[in-house]
């Protein structure tokens, strides 16, 4: 379910869509209720289970300025990998979504993000043909209760539900919190640069005349 209702910012007669998705997907294994606004304040209400992955998608909402709402009831008896995959594939869903026909959009994003001795690199490109490019392997095999190896599963799915080309590079750090934490934050400001509108753009940023 999709709401792209219009708003009229005051004083003007200029009408802007609302950019925001309404995200509903059960399965044997999850039940996830999700909203997203790309055009936010960085407000979030997350509640997926698994308290580290509540904390970085908390902090992926703030420094993205994405109004987000996650509602997770998964098969965490099992373990924590299906709750953690299916929220990569519900958030992907909700970009798309969100992001309707990309008419005016930027297209591309990229941030450098450092967090103490820890820097990542990401680079999102709105595309529609889905590939991650994920270069890390974590030292450590938990974060609270988070398997760190559903942290690569999790982007993945982002990438592939959303149809995003998505590069995340971590150039140096030790501490696996920071890691982690970096990429959520590096992978939220790249996309909020790749989702702002651009007046220079006609139509969508492609040759093709289609993302």
């Amino acid at each position: 379910m999709v709401n792209n209702a219009s708003l009229t910012q005051p004083g003007t007669d200029s009408v802007i869509q609302s950019r925001t998705a309404m995200v509903t997907r059960k399965t044997r294994e999850t039940d996830i209720h999700m909203t997203l606004s790309l055009d936010g304040s960085g407000k979030a209400e997350i509640h997926t289970g698994i308290g580290f992955l509540d904390h970085m998608l908390e902090g992926f909402a703030k420094h993205g300025f994405f109004d987000l709402t996650v509602s997770v009831n998964g098969d965490l008896h099992v373990d924590g990998h299906h709750t953690a995959e299916d929220c990569g594939i519900v958030l992907g869903q909700a970009i798309a979504r969100a992001l309707g026909d990309k008419k005016g959009i930027c297209r591309y994003g990229h941030f450098l993000l450092p967090m103490d001795e820890t820097l990542v690199a990401c680079a999102v490109d709105l595309c529609g043909r889905p590939y991650l490019n994920y270069n890390y392997e974590f030292t450590v095999p938990m974060l609270g209760e988070l398997d760190t190896q559903l942290i690569r599963e999790f982007f993945y799915a982002v990438s592939y539900s959303a149809g995003m080309n998505l590069h995340i590079k971590v150039l140096d750090g030790m501490n696996a919190h920071h890691i982690a934490e970096a990429m959520f934050k590096a992978f939220a400001r790249a996309l909020d640069m790749a989702v702002q509108r651009d007046d220079r753009v006609e139509g969508v940023p492609s040759t093709k005349g289609a993302l």
